[in-house]
């Protein structure tokens, strides 16, 4: 099928399990003009304008930092952060887990544009330990911690062992950053608040398109000082947008709502794990749920997995998931389940028939 086919197929459906309910475009512009409407918004100019300014000052003081800075992409936000610390520092040397965005999906933007050299820490398959950062021999400049871990699951580290990194680094003066595209994730997946999870980094990434569900754009948040010197590096680099209103409101007109019902779908996540029991043939990482997501392995290959997808969306008007990608084993494949809104709404019966036709689907296919 095309990509224009299988669009169409999950359209077409009508019970999705991964993410947030899909909206149109004009219900999306029809929402932001409302609000808009609602609080007086004016227009910003290269992000100047009490719309863009209140919104920074507002997660900067949810996170308990000094200052944010509104940007267009976390990829340009956090390779300039990262950046930034290695001149203060006097070294190259950034260590990265494996599994981090900057080395999976920028197209070694770090290398070619001369940011700074990465060093790889800990097992690519765990969250990284005070352990790994002190068993590289040179000069640090900076570390960075996803928190939550895509790539592997939504892991986090144990909160004793983050502490102990921050205390670290502090000492150290190796600047700690922090990947929080999915942060509002990760505080609830602790049980902590945004100013708690985010105490001892020093620079924080946040997104707004994903868990949050705007259009796009980022922030980053750390001391004034620091916040300036980005502000004109953004600027070098081509990202200062003349209009940075249509991102932030359709971030701010939402923000408050879906920060509220991540600890419902943390739930929702751990309500998930105790059906998933009852189907030993799947198996989940993390092996406990630590925040609202999570990846499920099957034991076939990924182009009968997305098979049976399709098969199912076309017979049951079930969308199971989004995608599935080859794993290190033969036969077996895995993909991504998001816990939002369609898992929160959904009725427990709809879900646990979407569990038995995956199951049922992967047993056929082996006979």
């Amino acid at each position: 099928m095309t990509d224009a086919e299988i669009s169409a197929l999950r359209q077409n459906c009508h019970t999705t399990l991964p993410g947030h309910r899909a909206i149109t475009p004009a219900e999306t512009f029809a929402r932001m003009a409302a609000w808009s409407e609602e609080h007086q918004v004016q227009h910003d100019t290269y992000g100047e304008g009490e719309l863009v300014q209140s919104f920074e000052s507002k997660i900067a003081a949810l996170l308990g930092m000094e200052a944010g800075l509104f940007c267009i992409t976390g990829t340009l936000t956090q390779v300039t952060a990262l950046r930034l610390a290695c001149e203060e520092r006097g070294s190259p040397l950034v260590a990265l887990h494996a599994s981090s965005h900057i080395l999976v999906h920028e197209k070694s933007n770090f290398q070619l544009l001369d940011h700074f050299k990465a060093v790889q820490v800990g097992n690519p398959y765990r969250p990284w330990t005070l352990k790994d950062l002190q068993a590289q021999p040179e000069k640090i400049a900076a570390a960075q911690y996803e928190l939550p871990m895509r790539e592997i699951g939504g892991q986090l580290p144990e909160w004793e062992e983050l502490n102990a990194i921050k205390a670290h680094c502090r000492q150290q003066d190796i600047h700690l950053h922090m990947d929080g595209a999915r942060l509002w994730e990760a505080a609830a997946g602790y049980g902590r608040s945004l100013a708690e999870v985010s105490a001892g980094f020093d620079t924080v990434y946040v997104s707004f398109y994903k868990g949050i569900a705007g259009l796009g754009g980022a922030m980053l948040l750390g001391s004034a000082d620091f916040i300036a010197k980005a502000h004109v590096w953004m600027h070098r680099q081509g990202g200062s947008v003349f209009r940075r209103s249509p991102y932030v409101v359709a971030a701010a007109m939402q923000f408050d709502q879906r920060l509220a019902a991540l600890p419902a779908c943390f739930a929702r996540t751990l309500w998930l794990f105790e059906e998933l029991r009852a189907y030993p043939e799947f198996k989940t990482n993390p092996a406990a749920p630590q925040c609202n997501m999570l990846h499920l392995y099957l034991p076939t290959d990924r182009d009968t997995a997305i098979t049976i997808r399709n098969r199912i969306a076309q017979e049951h008007g079930i969308w199971l998931f989004n995608n599935a990608v080859h794993t290190a084993l033969p036969g077996q494949c895995m993909f991504e389940w998001y816990v939002g809104d369609n898992l929160l709404a959904m009725d427990d019966e709809k879900l646990r028939q979407a569990l038995q036709l995956l199951a049922q689907a992967l047993k056929n296919s082996t006979h």
